[in-house]
């Protein structure tokens, strides 16, 4: 690959057509503007200071500190002085192909199918032994940043999968490893997310799944802060982010796509999520 796996067209970093992953360093100083991302991206603090600005919060960073960031979320640096980060970017494909079984594992599966939505998570922090360990499998991965994937499958999805899998280790919040979602929580997340624009209601979703409704709700809010019909609600959101990036769809046809239908509802709940109406995201992130 001749050039580096990520572009940016205005405000939004997208990875490069057969790109899959990708780490690199980066250095900021003052204030770094805005912008959005088409990829899932997890920034490793490794030195100096700074302020992450998103729409959940204002936190101050520190060497050692994880963001977990979604695709589409938007999220800025402000008040930098030598902040470094590693970043490490991956892409949706890849999660939910190559790294689908991530979902069914107790740690891998915390950190990336249920920590994320959790939003008084924003961030955790590494020990330095954990640091060390994360930086050499970054390292790894960096050094393939300019080879080409289809030569380097699998040297990819190792070096992502090691440093992933000692995140989730120091992510578990005091989890062995043994204990694995309820599989009805599993289950719910797949019938939603295969079904986005369907009119799902929680008792016709317990229903498929034999469960009381309540009970649903209290397993699934323990595995991932939300309750089932909140966690379609961010869902249909990142599609709808998804598609007003990379697609000229008008809006309404967008929200029609992910299960709203009523523009007027559409545009209440992508900015309760986003901060943003959808047409100003659009044009937003999407300026050239």
């Amino acid at each position: 690959m001749e050039e580096p796996p990520v572009e940016n067209k205005g405000t939004l970093v997208h990875l490069v057509e057969g790109a899959m992953a990708f780490a690199g360093r980066y250095r900021h100083e003052g204030d770094h503007p805005v912008h959005t991302h088409s990829f899932f991206e997890v920034v490793v603090v490794i030195g100096g200071h700074g302020v992450h600005n998103c729409l959940d919060a204002r936190q101050e960073l520190g060497t050692g500190d994880v963001l977990l960031v979604r695709p589409g979320v938007w999220h800025g640096y402000e008040d930098c002085r030598g902040l470094e980060i590693y970043n490490c970017g991956f892409s949706v494909d890849l999660l939910h192909r190559e790294l689908a079984w991530t979902r069914e594992d107790p740690l891998l599966g915390h950190l990336l199918w249920t920590l994320p939505y959790m939003p008084e998570r924003l961030a955790f922090r590494l020990d330095p032994a954990a640091l060390a360990e994360c930086l050499g499998h970054l390292d790894g991965l960096e050094d393939l940043r300019y080879r080409p994937a289809n030569l380097h499958h699998g040297d990819i999805i190792g070096w992502l999968s090691l440093f992933l899998n000692r995140l989730a280790r120091a992510a578990g919040d005091g989890r062995d490893g043994t204990g694995q979602l309820h599989p009805a929580v599993l289950d719910a997340m797949r019938l939603m997310e295969a079904r986005p624009a369907y009119r799902w209601t929680l008792t016709e979703l317990a229903l498929d799944l034999h469960l009381a409704p309540g009970y649903l709700v209290r397993i699934f809010k323990a595995a991932t802060g939300l309750p089932p019909m909140a966690y379609l609600s961010r869902f249909r959101a990142e599609l709808a982010a998804d598609r007003l990036l990379h697609t000229d769809e008008p809006i309404n046809r967008i929200g029609e796509s992910v299960g709203w239908p009523d523009q007027n509802y559409f545009a209440r709940r992508f900015k309760s999520h986003y901060g943003l109406s959808a047409t100003t995201y659009r044009a937003r992130f999407t300026r050239v």
